[in-house]
């Protein structure tokens, strides 16, 4: 059964997808028509799921699951990921490239390879402060609360130049 997001409680589960592009108008449109027939349907052991999602920056789509009301089970899982996958080849976007980064520079979603970070964050395109999205918070309230984090408090700190992290400090 499909309810709007913000009513799902904090504790919902969750899991995002990230586009390897942002959606335009068209393709938008076309994910929520899609996500909310998945989402009304959506069932674990024929018991309905409270469910919904979001689609965030044009980029992420946040599907949520309330558990409490029913658990999700790994066969109703394995169907949320069909889903997301007949709706890639529908629009031809890639939900499923995990080699790819996604920061927030600007008030714009930008990605970078995993290969390429480093020469990033030396050349100065992306710093410590620089917003990054941790796409395996568990629950609609880290995602609200936690998904968006400075490089410097994730694994992604490890590019950041020596340099970078020694002047951070002296500055704290």
């Amino acid at each position: 059964m499909y309810v709007p997001f913000d009513t799902l409680p904090a504790d919902s589960r969750i899991w995002i997808y990230q586009a390897n592009r942002p959606l335009t108008a068209s393709e938008k449109e076309v994910a929520v028509a899609a996500l909310e027939g998945f989402c009304e349907s959506w069932t674990a052991h024929q018991h309905a799921l409270k469910t919904s999602f979001t689609i965030e920056h044009d980029q992420f789509i946040v599907l949520a699951t309330d558990e409490d009301y029913h658990q999700p089970s790994g066969c109703s899982i394995d169907s949320s990921v069909r889903a997301l996958k007949d709706l890639q080849d529908r629009i031809g976007l890639d939900f499923f490239d995990r080699s790819r980064v996604a920061f927030l520079v600007n008030g714009q979603v930008t990605t970078h390879s995993l290969p390429r970070l480093k020469a990033v964050f030396e050349a100065g395109e992306l710093n410590p402060g620089t917003l990054t999205f941790d796409n395996l918070v568990p629950s609609r309230g880290d995602l609200a609360q936690r998904w968006k984090t400075p490089v410097e408090k994730t694994w992604l700190a490890k590019y950041l130049p020596d340099s970078t992290l020694v002047s951070n400090r002296k500055q704290e």
